[in-house]
């Protein structure tokens, strides 16, 4: 019955599509391709927020919050969450992932259309198509196509517009602005996807949902969605991502909420992210970096050859990016030193000349 799973392992393998996961040892390796972009995941008073929280309230949460699971912790958190995205309030799920899907499912059904940026995170693809609304995609950041289907789809009970704020695989910028104005004059709800830019990027965000995450620049674990506080009443009824699992562990949230203080508290920790981010290249938008080589094999040799002089940057191969778009996908933290930053720029300009593109 379950021959075909070797069947397709095998045709990955051949297509040089085959994934395995690897065993990482920082004290061997310099990582080039965490989200923790801040370095606070192995920040001392984080971890011992998060030790604290363990003696005190176990080491999790035991049920859903709507059960036995919620916590002062919890509530603390969705509280300075909000406050730091300026919003009335934010509700925690258990990751990124799952904030998209609960909310996008919860807020778009059979009647209504969401409309989508090509190069929108898969969790977003997923909850579009989970939701059972019509699913539109527009050409990467063209406004003008996104206004001719805003233009077409007056039929539609409700309009939900949602976008990456930082492209996770190109770290490009979304055009913030101007969806927001096309939002308004087509009576549209816009969402955001803010995981790759909390705490990283410091903008005032137009949109009516905010979704980020714990797990990157907080360097913790979770999602969250924040906006009115009907919209979070709602989601707390509604969205199934939510309801259905089990709460964040205590340690996480103690974690999270003290290291979003250090973010307000120590703007240096930024400032020494982007000092990082120009060493490596003038030119980027965000943390992130691509590097398109194109042929998949030859990406992930690169990686291999990265990863034999002591460097970690994971090679990025279909079905995540398109076909002939394989890439080493860069990024960059606070916790590099300046010697690695040009260290690896280096080693990059020696083994291809592709390097030439970050700068």
């Amino acid at each position: 019955m379950l021959a075909f799973l070797n069947e397709e392992l095998a045709a990955l393998k051949k297509a040089g599509l085959y994934r395995e996961l690897r065993l990482i040892d920082p004290r061997t390796h310099k990582i080039f391709c965490s989200n923790d972009y801040l370095g606070l995941s192995k920040h001392p008073p984080v971890i011992q927020a998060a030790i604290d929280a363990a003696k005190e309230h176990g080491a999790g949460a035991g049920a859903s919050r709507l059960i036995s699971g919620n916590s002062p912790l919890h509530e603390a958190l969705e509280k300075k969450i909000a406050a730091f995205e300026r919003r009335e309030a934010a509700l925690l799920f258990s990751t990124g992932f799952m904030a998209n899907l609960g909310a996008i499912t919860a807020l778009a059904d059979e009647p209504d259309t969401v409309i989508i940026d090509r190069l929108d995170h898969a969790s977003i693809i997923d909850a579009c198509r989970l939701s059972k609304a019509k699913l539109q995609v527009y050409p990467h950041k063209d406004l003008a196509a996104l206004e001719k289907t805003l233009k077409r789809s007056a039929k539609f009970r409700r309009r939900l517009i949602v976008t990456d704020t930082v492209f996770s695989m190109d770290g490009d910028l979304a055009p913030l602005a101007g969806l927001s104005r096309l939002a308004k004059e087509y009576d549209a709800l816009l969402m955001t996807d803010d995981a790759h830019a909390t705490g990283v990027i410091k903008f005032d965000n137009p949109a009516d949902i905010v979704m980020g995450t714990l797990s990157k620049a907080v360097g913790s674990l979770g999602g969250f969605v924040a906006g009115s506080r009907e919209l979070i009443d709602y989601l707390c009824n509604k969205a199934r991502s939510f309801i259905y699992s089990t709460a964040l562990p205590p340690t996480v949230c103690a974690a999270s909420l003290v290291a979003l203080e250090i973010i307000e508290a120590q703007p240096e920790l930024r400032q020494k992210l982007w000092a990082n981010i120009r060493l490596l290249s003038p030119k980027a938008e965000s943390a992130i970096m691509p590097l398109v080589i194109g042929d998949a094999d030859k990406t992930m040799a690169l990686s291999a050859q990265l990863f034999e002089r002591g460097f970690f940057v994971s090679g990025i191969r279909p079905p995540t990016v398109p076909a002939g778009e394989s890439r080493l996908r860069i990024t960059i933290t606070a916790a590099h030193t300046e010697e690695e930053v040009k260290c690896l720029a280096t080693l990059l300009r020696e083994l291809t000349p592709a390097a030439a593109r970050l700068t």
